[in-house]
């Protein structure tokens, strides 16, 4: 690639492993999920390094720095060379809790309750 191409968010995203297929990172795009200076980004927006993104995969909000422009997916072992992950550690405490505390409710038990669903989201923040 030379220097004047720019990639795609969502090619990018892919490449570099931060979303399973490219469908996947478009659709985040397209949710608001995506965003460059607390801007929703649509897919087609090009990426440019020292470039800032974040990214909301689940409940994990992913800071991103871009090192370097690719259009092809790498191997995990070189993601490293492409993107450096400025993603708070307290985003990943609350990934750790939260996988903690999946084993609470029994297996095929059904779906939480009401009460349960609204606790959860008062826990998070979520609205």
């Amino acid at each position: 690639m030379t220097q004047t191409e720019a990639p795609r968010i969502d090619k990018y995203l892919w490449a570099v492993r931060l979303f399973k297929t490219r469908s996947m990172a478009t659709q985040a795009c397209r949710a608001g999920k995506v965003k460059i200076d607390d801007q929703p980004v649509k897919p087609s927006r090009e990426v440019h390094t020292d470039m800032v993104i974040t990214v909301q995969t689940g409940p994990l909000m992913r800071t991103v720095k871009v090192c370097g422009l690719l259009n092809n997916r790498v191997g995990a072992k070189l993601v490293s060379e492409y993107m450096e992950d400025l993603t708070p550690e307290e985003e990943y405490k609350k990934l750790e809790i939260i996988k903690s505390q999946a084993g609470l409710r029994p297996f095929r038990k059904g779906r939480p309750t009401k009460k349960e669903r609204r606790e959860l989201d008062d826990w998070f923040g979520w609205e």
